[in-house]
């Protein structure tokens, strides 16, 4: 063959290819749109598949077997149901609340849960910073378009405690052990003694604040002076691992007793001093969170919990508990529930 045929259908064949290359690239742009609605359909795919992540913070510890404890554990339950994945951080102190925050929201989680009113000034900081994190606020009272607050009924957790304390008691003094004096805490105090006094009219409450919720030597320490000054022989805290603290030094005395919260504490674990616990479902509420954030619904309310809608309970009983003072309980219970207990 020729040198010039060769070099004629070399020609050819590159023409042919330059060609090829610019019918599939016309092609290309002719089909853009239909390429955006193949991409519009892998996003809405890829937001279905999405793993959703929750982060808890915390200043006491997720094993303090009280207050930490039962957050923990609620993120968990409702993080199970929800399908979302869980981080945490305990210990903190409260410089250290707003940057654990902004670590976590940095790391691309979607919802962080700040178990408690002490929380709120370093969750509104953080909210403002980060518009597409949600925030979860326990026991808050704020409400934007990505915090919303959790508020089980401080009133009816502290006439429950108030009337179990009150109707146990055989020394007529009962003691209240607050972490801060938060305005929950504060409605907590002021309930539990009203309603104390309501089924036992001789009866004394004794109350102090710990400054902390993780110093469960404080706990004990204050227990110990309540007892012995002061004869107390029911205690009820709102101070997560000070609240365990008193129950060690409770647990040194005969016939001392201590009413738990938020978690059913004799349902998890054998106890010679609790006689029963107020029961707050916080993970009934942390899943409407979680179920918000998944559907683009989140911010801008406050989820409550009382014994009308079982976010609030009754929990597993001693059997230092008569049968008779158990039924009288109950029925306090219903009339808690109904608003009958005490006229305001």
């Amino acid at each position: 063959m020729s040198k010039k045929i060769i070099s004629l259908i070399l020609t050819i064949v590159m023409f042919a290819t330059i060609l090829v290359g610019c019918a599939s690239s016309n092609s290309t742009s002719t089909t853009g749109s239909t390429s955006q609605v193949e991409s519009d359909d892998v996003s809405e795919s890829e937001t279905e598949d999405k793993t959703y992540k929750v982060a808890m913070i915390l200043d006491s510890s997720i094993s303090d077997g009280g207050w930490g404890a039962a957050c923990y554990n609620a993120m968990i339950t409702a993080a199970e149901k929800c399908g979302f994945e869980t981080q945490y951080t305990d210990n903190l102190t409260t410089a250290d609340f707003a940057p654990t925050m902004r670590s976590y929201a940095d790391m691309g989680f979607d919802l962080i849960f700040a178990p408690g009113n002490q929380y709120t000034d370093a969750v509104k900081e953080v909210a403002a910073d980060y518009p597409n994190v949600y925030f979860a606020l326990l026991n808050g009272t704020v409400e934007t378009d990505n915090i919303v607050s959790l508020l089980p009924d401080a009133q009816q957790i502290g006439y429950m405690a108030g009337a179990l304390a009150g109707l146990m008691s055989k020394t007529n003094s009962i003691g209240f052990i607050g972490g801060m004096e938060l305005d929950t805490t504060k409605i907590k105090l002021e309930s539990y003694e009203k309603a104390a006094k309501a089924v036992n009219s001789n009866i004394q409450v004794y109350s102090a604040y710990a400054g902390s919720f993780s110093d469960s030597a404080k706990g004990k320490e204050i227990a110990d002076s309540m007892v012995t000054m002061n004869d107390v022989d029911v205690m009820f805290g709102d101070a997560s691992a000070v609240d365990s603290g008193a129950r060690e030094a409770l647990s040194n005395y005969e016939n001392r007793y201590d009413i738990g919260q938020p978690s059913d504490l004799l349902a998890i674990q054998e106890s010679d001093v609790v006689i029963g616990s107020v029961v707050t479902d916080n993970a009934a509420m942390l899943e409407i969170c979680m179920e918000d954030v998944k559907k683009g619904t989140y911010g801008n309310k406050t989820i409550y919990g009382d014994l009308s809608n079982g976010a609030i309970s009754v929990g597993t009983f001693s059997d230092d508990v008569p049968e008779d003072i158990k039924e009288k309980y109950l029925e306090i219970v219903e009339q808690i529930k109904e608003g009958t207990f005490i006229e305001e």
